[in-house]
């Protein structure tokens, strides 16, 4: 047979193979990028009492059931459904009756294998450790005055005080009063004491004065068995298992599905009656599992960046990375962070490793949260944990924040200048005497181009990636590496109580008297520590708790933490966004010595009361004097902060070693 024959024999077979391969059931897709794009917003559960519409997106399957269960765990399917296929490549089918209160789960089959259970990557209420979904009416789920709920005002992103905050570790200790340890009904408990009879948890917040309250994922997760709450067992989060649903080991009864999520609300409520906006923690750059993920149970691989030799890409360092850049991932992404605002109410979202993520996405997110409230907040973390397929150029880097700007990004060059770096242990910053001092200037602006900060010297960043202050985070530490006192302690074992309290009083002042947002970890206000663990993800509440006696040993940190953030809600020229602006109104002073840093805030350009503010971080060991212009009163001194004045200098100011110094006119 020549070829001729043969091409004219095969050629119609290749066309009409599609269709064979739809015939049979058998995927037809060359690529993932062949899958088609749902445009609904109706995946998952649609229940009303006379019914219930259960749709999922699984292209490639060959077929879907649907199992229906009678208990969140245990127990065999009461019903298994074939599901049809529908447009987009979705499947569908309706339930006649009232289903609230049962289970159920998905399941496909692919290359004629039936995979896993799931409750599908669309689900928002789950049963007990989030492995069945949930059918309830989510208007139950209100608590009383939820249609009430609103978000405290807030102009500027710059005006925010970022309090981060694990919800066990905030109240589990014996010392909290709590009525709720360890739970979202512990965090916005009122009325609390310590055993000295002093604030904790709410009205501890209100007393400190920050602004919002970022908690650690909140979202259901993996690493924690829910029936086991009785062994004090911990985890931070960043396993997602369930991204739409609520953690149920925060919650009070995380076998009744609508607990966990009527307690979740009814936090953020009294958060929001107490001034505070509340940030939640999102992960959706991994899953806490690969293979068995609930997203790749659904559409196998597509999820997940695959490396060119068919091995999972790895950026989070956890095993998988999601593929935002996927149009499903992105919907899912976008669909996701609306769902929180619009069903929770939340006002921000912290994005952990959001490097990971794609710009583009990124960018679609703040533009759906734009359309529901643009004062919702976003920012994030501008790194991976490794290298990742997708090229640097598409990814939100911080490198690349102006790309992707207002959404802001944690400054890993005013942590590091400050403290020192995570990975050298015993390696100072600036508070130790160790220098940074350009680095610890470029934090002062906020991460912003200015004329007087040599950009080859800062100590991550190539240059200013900030096209305002408001993209930048500022920070001391968080809870991930150690905690700021543990990282101290390291950098000077022979350090005395007094010696690691003016380097903690110091790093604190420059976060908060820097442009940009700043950011607390819980309990650093009363100088906590995590028993010098560098990595407390899983670690006991022995380590992660905080001790509520140190706020009457360290009254002092305390008192000195709340000043800061006063003296800067009280002062617009602590607050400024415009890079312009910036530039044009801190100049710092030539030739300053080693391990000091200084300059001169020209607040009327703010519109502040203070006309004239001259700032002075003395990070060395030895006390620094330095000649000044004239007669000014002093806010803060030598660890001390009186909005009032604290006394006045004139010609010349000795600014004791370690420690700060806040002068103005008015």
């Amino acid at each position: 047979m020549n070829i001729k024959r043969l091409i004219l024999l095969f050629v119609p077979l290749i066309a009409f193979m599609p269709i064979m391969l739809r015939c049979t059931g058998k995927p037809a897709y060359g690529s993932f990028d062949e899958y088609p794009e749902y445009t609904g917003s109706d995946l998952g559960l649609t229940y009303m009492p006379e019914k219930s519409t259960f749709k999922v997106w699984s292209p490639a399957a060959e077929e879907v059931r649907l199992n229906l269960y009678d208990e969140g765990r245990g127990g065999e399917a009461a019903e298994v459904i074939d599901m049809k296929p529908g447009e987009q490549g979705t499947w569908e089918t309706t339930v006649e009756g009232d289903l609230n209160g049962k289970f159920y789960t998905f399941q496909i089959m692919q290359e004629g294998e039936w995979l896993g259970e799931t409750p599908g990557p669309w689900t928002k209420a789950v049963g007990v450790n989030g492995d069945r979904a949930a059918v309830i009416d989510m208007t139950t789920t209100d608590p009383e005055g939820w249609e009430n709920d609103v978000r405290p005002p807030m102009k500027s992103f710059t005006d925010a005080v970022i309090y981060e905050v694990h919800m066990r570790d905030f109240t589990v200790h014996p010392s909290s009063g709590s009525a709720y340890p360890g739970k979202f009904l512990g965090l916005c408990e009122s009325g609390t004491v310590s055993p000295d009879g002093l604030k904790t948890g709410l009205d501890h917040l209100k007393e400190l004065g920050v602004t919002h309250i970022q908690i650690l994922p909140s979202y259901d997760y993996g690493s924690i068995d829910e029936t086991r709450l009785d062994e004090n067992r911990y985890n931070w989060g960043y396993d997602p298992k369930n991204y739409n649903a609520v953690e149920g080991g925060y919650s009070t009864d995380p076998y009744t599905p609508a607990t966990r999520i009527r307690e979740m609300k009814e936090m953020v409520m009294r958060l929001h009656e107490a001034g505070f906006r509340v940030i939640m923690d999102v992960v959706y750059n991994h899953t806490y599992v690969g293979e068995e993920s609930h997203l790749n149970l659904m559409v196998p691989g597509y999820f997940y960046r695959i490396n060119e030799d068919g091995t999972w890409s790895n950026a989070s360092g956890c095993g998988n990375e999601t593929a935002s850049e996927r149009p499903m991932m992105r919907r899912y992404m976008i669909e996701s962070a609306s769902y929180w605002v619009k069903e929770f109410h939340i006002d921000g979202f912290r994005f952990d490793l959001m490097a990971i993520h794609d710009i583009e996405t990124m960018r679609a997110i703040r533009a759906a949260l734009d359309e529901i409230d643009p004062t919702i907040s976003m920012h994030g973390e501008g790194w991976a944990a490794a290298d990742s397929p997708l090229p640097a150029a598409q990814r939100a880097l911080k490198e690349n924040a102006r790309q992707f700007a207002p959404i802001a990004v944690f400054s890993d060059d005013i942590r590091d200048a400050i403290r020192g770096n995570w990975v050298e242990g015993d390696k100072g910053g600036f508070v130790a005497a160790n220098g940074f001092e350009e680095s610890v200037k470029f934090g002062v602006v906020g991460a912003t181009a200015h004329p007087q900060v040599d950009q080859t010297k800062i100590v991550h960043s190539k240059g200013a990636y900030a096209a305002t202050a408001a993209q930048a985070i500022n920070y001391a530490s968080c809870h991930d590496d150690p905690c700021l006192l543990d990282k101290l302690k390291a950098v000077r074992p022979e350090a005395t109580t007094d010696e690691l309290i003016r380097m903690d009083k110091l790093a604190q002042t420059i976060v908060f008297t820097s442009q940009g947002v700043p950011f607390i970890f819980a309990g650093e206000e009363i100088l906590r520590d995590k028993k010098g663990v560098h990595n407390s993800y899983q670690s006991p509440d022995s380590v992660n708790a905080i001790d509520w006696h140190n706020k009457k040993v360290y009254s002092d940190v305390f008192a000195y933490n709340q000043g800061l953030i006063a003296m800067r809600k009280a002062h617009p020229a602590f607050r400024m966004s415009d890079a312009e602006m910036i530039a044009e109104s801190i100049r710092f002073a030539d030739g300053a010595p080693a391990n000091t840093v200084m300059f001169t805030i020209d607040g009327s350009a703010a519109g502040d009361e203070w006309s004239e503010i001259r700032v002075i971080y003395n990070g060395d060991s030895l006390p620094l004097t330095t000649r000044i212009d004239g007669t000014w009163e002093k806010a803060c001194f030598d660890g001390k902060i009186g909005l009032d004045g604290l006394g006045s200098v004139t010609g010349e100011i000795t600014v004791p070693a370690t420690s700060a110094a806040v002068l103005f006119r008015k």
